[in-house]
């Protein structure tokens, strides 16, 4: 597995600011997820981030006019009067004027929500459907990492939680806009009140980003502890394991993990919000110390006569305004960095490679197949195990023979499976087929040409025909080749006692499902592999729910309907496995015998015993 470095669980100045690097990237997929909604948005925060400017000057014309019409000494007996008299026109204008921006600004406000609404969306969406595309390229091997888990996880959590970011972005671009606005009011009136602001914020904006560091180092760590709570509310609540909860009473069990664990999670976050609320109280006092110093130097400045009662309040309002929004700006600042470092955790995932991939001049599986499989000194370990699963195998498994594979648990009967499937590719050795090593094969066209129904085959909460239809996906409207594959599994039979019969949804998850017991899934799911047309059918251990008379008629009418196919099947009833033209006898990961149920009993060994144990039970 190709994987590049995961974030770091605690990030150096360098790195937060090193993982601004990721806003490119992202703002270009916001980007291609709607044109015409960025724009939108970005120009209807363009006219926003003037308004705050206008209203606050007219708010001081307004003052101005007012001092002015006051120091006129005019008299009137009533508002009609004044009115009439048109003294108070221009006030009047500069009222409605301010009304109308109060009301434009509210408008536009509703506009911006509405376009980020609807692009978070449909940017959520687009996410979610690259995550499961690339998760869908990954080998076997990275979905049994649990570090890769952890990984996953995140990513999937901020194909869900990024779209704030997309706000916090083109909130900077706008208030950065109406900054340079005040901005150049303060510099015309007093610009050493601008020198003064930015001393008195520096200390909030090293504080937030420092604390914005430590929440990601606690989410980042912390990640493992919520896939667990995650598992215990499944498991405390699901379809899945409440008869065992209730049989073995488990709730105060899983309950009392919960509890235990959540209240740990909670202990950490609480000390880190305590920390932050003390510390961004303190520093965020700075920001007002330096506020109200602006603020008496103005005041005074308008009693020397310098400012008029109008300009006191145009500069106490922009200074206070100014002060806001660089605040916000810096620690904004600070935010953005600190969801950059988020993004790592998509973006890391999104650069992991498969090893297992077809390769440039990949050739088509042969068709049909001539001469079959060839294992030579194959060896399997899976990672980071001491024990290796398979070791030294030497065998064919011959084009259109029946081969049956038996063995105890653990003897490396499914592994060898999953590498026939080039789900894992061997540490040893080399597996070819026609005499061409299956690396050479295109990876897909592979997997098109293998029909396999694991033991732990998936119960999809679809309707009946799509749970069978799945097993070829381009042939999931084909209703007659459905019917026929559930034909071949004796899955008509279950079919036929559903309410909607093929439209049924089966399962509990849903309102409208219909259960199954585990026979009849398992029949079901032996439909499914029936649906590929493919050279290699492939059962493990599909039927152990099944009674011994159904699993007998199931793996007979997979002996006749594998005429002209390759065949693999693996079931702990001899009685099932004894019709194979051939039987191999795994241990411990190694070969130990092979031949013909009849020559398996007449050489001894592990394979005779086996079947001697089961056949007593019968007795």
């Amino acid at each position: 597995m190709a994987q590049p470095a995961p974030p770091s669980a605690n990030p150096t100045l360098r790195e937060r600011v090193g993982a601004l690097r990721n806003l490119p990237p992202f703002l270009r997929e916001i980007w291609a997820t709607s044109r015409a909604l960025t724009i939108t948005s970005l120009g209807i925060r363009l006219v926003r981030a003037l308004l705050p400017i206008a209203t606050l000057y007219i708010g001081k014309l307004i003052i101005d006019e007012a001092v002015r019409l006051v120091g006129q000494g005019l008299a009137f007996d009533s508002l009609h009067a004044a009115w009439q008299s048109g003294a108070l026109n221009h006030l009047l204008a500069l009222l409605l004027l301010e009304f109308g921006l109060a009301i434009l600004s509210d408008l536009l406000g509703r506009l911006v929500s509405y376009a980020d609404g609807v692009l978070s969306e449909m940017f959520t969406n687009a996410t979610s459907v690259r995550l499961m595309e690339h998760a869908a390229t990954l080998d076997l091997e990275d979905f049994e990492d649990p570090e890769l888990q952890d990984r996953l996880d995140r990513a999937r959590r901020q194909t869900m939680g990024r779209m704030n970011l997309l706000s916090q972005l083109f909130g900077q671009a706008q208030d950065a806009i109406t900054v340079a606005g005040f901005t150049a009011g303060l510099i015309v009136y007093a610009p050493w009140l601008i020198l003064l602001l930015a001393v008195a914020l520096i200390p909030a904006f090293v504080g937030e980003s420092h604390f914005n560091a430590l929440n990601y180092k606690l989410n980042f760590q912390w990640t493992p502890e919520r896939r667990q709570l995650e598992y215990l509310r499944q498991m405390g609540a699901s379809v899945e394991t409440a008869k065992e909860v209730k049989i073995f009473n488990l709730h105060r069990y899983f309950i009392a993990r919960y509890r235990a664990l959540a209240a740990q999670f909670l202990v950490a976050n609480r000390s880190l919000a305590r920390r932050r609320a003390l510390w961004g109280t303190l520093l965020a006092a700075l920001g007002t110390l330096g506020y109200y110093l602006a603020y008496g130097y103005i005041a005074w400045r308008t009693v020397k006569g310098d400012f008029s009662i109008g300009d006191l309040t145009f500069l106490a309002g922009s200074f206070r305004r100014l002060r806001q929004l660089l605040e916000g700006l810096l620690v904004g600042f600070s935010q953005v960095a600190g969801q950059a470092l988020y993004l790592d955790d998509l973006y890391s995932f999104f650069e992991i490679e498969p090893e297992i991939r077809s390769k440039p001049g990949a050739v088509p599986v042969p068709r049909p197949i001539r001469t079959g499989f060839v294992f030579e000194g194959v060896g399997f370990r899976y990672p980071e195990a001491e024990r290796w699963a398979l070791r030294d195998l030497h065998f064919e498994l011959r084009a259109d023979e029946v081969l049956a594979l038996v063995g105890e648990n653990g003897a490396g009967k499914t592994t060898l499976v999953k590498l026939l499937a080039r789900l894992y590719d061997p540490d040893e050795g080399r597996i070819l087929l026609d005499g061409r090593d299956l690396r050479a094969y295109d990876l897909d066209d592979l997997r098109a040409n293998i029909g396999v129904i694991f033991q732990d085959f998936v119960r999809y909460h679809l309707t009946a025909g799509e749970n069978i239809g799945v097993g070829q996906i381009d042939a999931m409207d084909d209703r007659a080749r459905i019917e026929e594959a559930a034909r071949r599994a004796f899955a008509d039979e279950v079919v036929a006692g559903l309410p909607k019969g093929y439209d049924q949804v089966i399962g509990r998850r849903f309102r409208t499902g219909v259960d199954l017991s585990g026979g009849q899934w398992q029949k079901i799911a032996i439909a499914r592999a029936y649906m590929r047309d493919a050279q290699v059918m492939i059962l493990d251990e599909p039927t152990a729910a099944l009674d011994a008379r159904s699993e007998f008629e199931v793996f007979q009418r997979f002996k006749e309907l594998s005429h002209g196919r390759t065949a693999v099947l693996i079931s702990h009833r001899f009685s099932s496995v004894r019709m194979a033209d051939r039987i191999l006898v795994l241990n411990e990961g190694r070969l130990e015998a092979s031949g013909t149920h009849r020559e398996l009993l007449e050489q001894g060994g592990r394979y005779a015993e086996l079947f001697e144990l089961q056949a007593a039970g019968y007795r």
